[in-house]
C-alpha cells in the first residue's frame, strides 16, 4: 500500500500529515502558537496536493482513489482534530471546550462523509464551509490575541469555533477556491506562520 505514496500529490498529502503530527505534539505540549504555525503548513499541503493531482498526467485511477481517501483523513485531522486539541489546551480542558471540540469533530466527520459520497454541487460550489478555514481563522485569532484581554480571549475563541462547526454542516454554498485565492492563502500562511513562530520563540 505504501507504493501509492510515491505519487507526487499523495506524497504532499503525507507531508501535510507529518506537519499535523508535529502540530498535535506541540498542542499537547501547550505551545499553542507554534502548533498553529506548524498547522498552517498542513493547510498549504492540502491545497497544493489538489493542484498537483490535477496537473499530473496519466494518473492511475487506483492512485487517485487512494489519494482521495488519504486527503479526507488529512482534512479531518488538521481541520477538526487539531483545532479541538488546541481549544481544549487553551481553555484548560473546560466544559465549554469539550462541547466545542465535540461539535467540531462531529461536524467535520459529517461534512467529509457527505463530500466523499456526493462531492461538490452541480455549480462546482461546496455545500457547507470547508474544514480548511479553521486553522487560518485560528491563526488570525491568535495573531490578534495581544489586543484582547485574557478574560475575553478564551470564550470568544470557543464561541467562534462553535459557529464554525455549525457552518461546516450548514446548507450554504461556498465557492471553490481559484488560483488567486490559493496564492493569497499561501502568502497569508507563510506570513502568519512566521509571525506566530517568532512570537512563540521570543
Amino acid at each position: 500500500m505504501l507504493k501509492y505514496l510515491w505519487d507526487p500529490a499523495n506524497a504532499i498529502t503525507t507531508g501535510g500529515l507529518l506537519f499535523s503530527s508535529v502540530s498535535f505534539f506541540l498542542a499537547l505540549s501547550n505551545r499553542l502558537e507554534l502548533s498553529i504555525a506548524t498547522a498552517l503548513w498542513a493547510v498549504l499541503s492540502d491545497h497544493l496536493d489538489g493542484i498537483v493531482a490535477a496537473h499530473t498526467k496519466n494518473r492511475h485511477p487506483d492512485v487517485a482513489k487512494m489519494g482521495k481517501s488519504l486527503d479526507g483523513f488529512a482534512d479531518l485531522i488538521y481541520g477538526a482534530v487539531l483545532p479541538a486539541a488546541i481549544l481544549i489546551q487553551l481553555s484548560g480542558a473546560s466544559g465549554f471546550a469539550l462541547v466545542t471540540a465535540t461539535a467540531l469533530l462531529a461536524a467535520g466527520a459529517i461534512r467529509l462523509s457527505y463530500f466523499d459520497n456526493f462531492g461538490r454541487l452541480r455549480d462546482g460550489r461546496f455545500l457547507g464551509l470547508p474544514l480548511s478555514y479553521d486553522i487560518p481563522v485560528m491563526a488570525i485569532i491568535f495573531l490578534a490575541r495581544p489586543l484582547v484581554s485574557d478574560e475575553f480571549f478564551v470564550p470568544v475563541t470557543l464561541s467562534t469555533f462553535i459557529l464554525l462547526a455549525a457552518l461546516h454542516v450548514a446548507p450554504i454554498r461556498i465557492a471553490a477556491p481559484n488560483m488567486t485565492m490559493y496564492v493569497a492563502l499561501s502568502i497569508f500562511s507563510v506570513i502568519a506562520s512566521s509571525a506566530l513562530g517568532l512570537r512563540s520563540l521570543s
